[in-house]
């Protein structure tokens, strides 16, 4: 089972969830936060250690203002896993967290021996008249749950049921999500170019129903990417994790133990 403990790292405050045995795998969340990747994290921990941080802004601990941009959740990863000794380990980033292993990746940090990107966001494919990406913060939330999941009645929740630390968590992710994705809109204008500088076998996984961002732009993610899979996962919206997390695990598991293999 995965445990929230936690850590301060190069003086953040932070929650990191933790559990299991064997080859490190780090999780980078999505635009939700940790919240319901219960069950996703545990299936994991089955497999790998896990390392899954609240990144700052996103979690219940305050959030330094002097973190403004993806370069600097960039830099707080790199330095979460060297204070872990965290080596040869698994990369899996989710829609947010995506973009940020993306950012990772392409500064070529040795720490991480293969990476699996699951509605990763980030990247610009289309030209300016074409919005690649759904923008969500100007629509009703009925709408927007149809966009993220392949059935949003199975996840509804009644917010009067959640506690107030719940509440707390949704909202500042919510915030943080719109802070660092707002403009440009939820990519980097800059990244598609640096894409080939990416040398660790990478798969890209994408959920079907997703209609925040569709499965022609993970195809394209793949493409762009050298060498990099793609798997199409049904009956899972924008967040894999949270609707189908034991396909997820099971993709996850096969994968690196197949680049593992490879590298052998």
């Amino acid at each position: 089972m995965v445990e929230t403990t936690t850590k301060t790292v190069s003086g953040i405050e932070t929650e990191v969830r933790t559990g299991g045995a064997g080859r490190p795998l780090v999780f980078l969340h999505g635009g939700l936060g940790l919240e319901r990747h219960d069950a996703f994290l545990d299936g994991l921990a089955g497999h790998f250690r896990v390392l899954a941080p609240a990144l700052p802004g996103f979690g219940r601990t305050d959030w330094p203002r002097e973190i403004r941009g993806m370069s600097d959740l960039a830099c707080f990863v790199l330095d979460l896993a060297e204070d872990e000794a965290i080596e040869d380990a698994v990369l899996v980033g989710s829609s947010f967290g995506g973009w940020l292993a993306l950012e990772l990746l392409v500064r070529g940090p040795a720490r991480f021996a293969c990476a699996v990107l699951v509605d990763a966001l980030g990247v610009k494919f289309g030209d300016h008249l074409t919005r690649d990406i759904t923008d969500i913060h100007a629509r009703e939330e009925a709408e927007v749950q149809r966009l993220l999941f392949h059935d949003p009645a199975v996840l509804a929740r009644d917010p009067a049921s959640l506690s107030e630390d719940a509440l707390t968590a949704i909202v500042r992710a919510r915030e943080a999500f719109t802070f660092f994705g707002w403009k440009p809109y939820m990519h980097d204008p800059s990244l598609r170019r640096w894409l080939h500088r990416i040398g660790v076998p990478s798969l890209v996984v994408w959920g079907a129903a997703d209609g925040f961002v569709g499965a022609d732009y993970g195809r394209a993610l793949a493409a762009a990417m050298p060498g990099a899979g793609f798997e199409l996962i049904p009956e899972a919206g924008h967040y894999p994790p949270i609707e189908t997390p034991e396909a997820l695990v099971r993709l996850i598991r096969d994968f690196a133990a197949g680049a593992a293999a490879a590298a052998a």
